[in-house]
């Protein structure tokens, strides 16, 4: 027997035992079943006058076929991500017309009277005659209900969750341990072109180790194309007394875009290797390599993405993508690359299957992103949930004279360190520095470890 136009309002809407119409709702939709599969469909009254709307193995099918699926809003994400409210507002939108419109539009298709039998609206198996306007009222009633007690209201959070997470993440700096400040000054401001965007002097090494773990004095030097509010930047930690640093296979390289750093790299005899079209490598001080790009440079971030090696791609795409909420932009089977990302305009990440145990040496890194303050609990607590690696809990740190910051470190599951700041402390924190460059040239200029050690025929240590 099909189900069509003509035969649904008799299924639904007529005279007789609920118990009986429940079961020719059932064998028309379904038809003969095995009996493995009908032992499945009880011979119940349906719970509710349509099946999208109730929670029995019919409904159930009817309601998944209905809704969006986990996947269609993944794609919505990264459709919007731009725009979290348009994402929330079409899934609420989305949610509410699979819920109570589409039924409510069959119910007034079916019609209904004042002596038509509502074959299993109540849960009692027995045949109840109640007046339209009752009736309509009662099922909003209850479609309602059915928002909260289905599934409709979980599809709807994981997607607020999903979208609410990853729009709010903001891509700013990775931390770079460096021994030779002052030639590393000259390949950053010289060479690449970069700006000093404030420079701090600490006595005390940083809770957050943001220096390493070294309890001695050291500086930290932010420097960019431009403010890390709309930048990706270089933190520079400089432990004084510590003058190399062993290097591993963790950080495989900065990408940023410049004929203007090309050429500056040539006139100061700085050793460039050309490795692809209008694509050179270069050594930042320490042997950190940097990807020049050798074309004009745009007015947006000349930064494009910051390479880290694996040892497993699919797990690490998985803790980047699903925990932290970076959306997949680019997947390279032949170089073993997947690059993700925030958004479009921020830097990216792109992990690297070295096939090997990722080794971070003395000089290993950490990249930073900020988030609203409040949501730093509720990484801290995800991570916990799903058993990985917290090295900092929820931490205050204090920077003389300027605003005090809450950060979460994290390391993913090859040791890369990550660290998620509150964004409202941060913006304060992070603001340009006009006297920047002059503080940086003044501490280098005070700094007279190397000439001690210099008198003294010493070495500085190497960590």
């Amino acid at each position: 027997m099909g189900l069509t136009p003509s035969s649904i309002p008799d299924l639904f809407l007529s005279k007789g035992s609920s118990r009986s119409r429940s079961t020719v709702l059932k064998n028309t939709v379904c038809g003969l079943a095995p009996a493995s599969r009908a032992s499945q469909i009880k011979r119940l009254p349906s719970r509710r006058i349509l099946p999208w709307c109730s929670r029995n193995v019919l409904e159930r099918a009817t309601l998944t076929n209905l809704l969006p699926s986990t996947s269609f809003f993944v794609t919505l994400k990264a459709c919007f991500v731009a725009d979290c409210a348009s994402l929330l507002a079409l899934t609420a939108s989305l949610s509410v017309v699979a819920a109570v419109i589409l039924p409510l539009v069959s119910f007034w298709m079916l019609g209904s009277s004042g002596d038509s039998t509502l074959t299993g609206f109540l849960r009692s198996p027995r045949t109840y005659r109640l007046d339209s306007t009752l009736t309509l009222l009662l099922y909003v009633r209850k479609a309602f209900r059915s928002i909260v007690k289905t599934r409709h209201i979980t599809l709807f959070m994981y997607a607020a969750i999903f979208c609410l997470l990853s729009s709010s993440l903001v891509s700013l700096h990775f931390v770079f341990k460096v021994g030779d400040r002052a030639k590393t000054a000259i390949f950053y401001r010289d060479v690449l072109g970069m700006k000093v965007l404030r420079h701090e002097e600490f006595e005390e090494g940083c809770k957050a180790t943001c220096n390493g773990p070294y309890d001695g004095k050291w500086s930290k030097t932010m420097i960019g194309f431009g403010p890390e509010d709309d930048h990706f930047v270089a933190e520079l930690t400089y432990n004084y007394g510590v003058g190399e640093y062993q290097l591993g296979n963790d950080f495989l390289g900065l990408t940023l875009q410049s004929s203007q750093a090309v050429s500056n790299a040539k006139r100061l005899g700085w050793p460039l290797t050309e490795v692809g079209e209008a694509l050179y490598l270069t050594q930042a001080p320490g042997g950190y390599p940097f990807y020049l790009v050798d074309k004009e440079q745009p007015l947006s971030d000349p930064v494009q993405k910051v390479c880290l090696g694996v040892s497993d791609l699919q797990r690490s795409t998985h803790y980047w993508s699903t925990l932290l909420g970076m959306t997949v932009m680019d997947k390279n089977e032949e170089k073993k690359t997947v690059l993700m990302g925030f958004a479009d305009t921020q830097c990216k990440l792109e992990l690297r299957d070295i096939g090997a145990t990722v080794d971070h040496g003395t000089a290993f890194g950490r990249i930073a992103f900020s988030c609203p303050r409040e949501q730093l609990p509720d990484i801290e607590a995800l991570m916990k949930k799903e058993n990985q690696k917290i090295l900092t809990p929820l931490v205050s740190l204090d920077t003389p004279g300027k605003a005090t910051v809450e950060v979460v470190i994290l390391a993913d599951p090859d040791g890369h360190e990550i660290c998620f700041v509150g964004d409202e402390a941060f913006r304060q924190l992070s603001m340009v520095d006009p006297k920047g460059n002059e503080l940086l040239d003044k501490a280098m200029a005070e700094d007279k470890s190397d000439e001690w050690f210099a008198k003294h025929n010493k070495q500085k240590a190497a960590a």
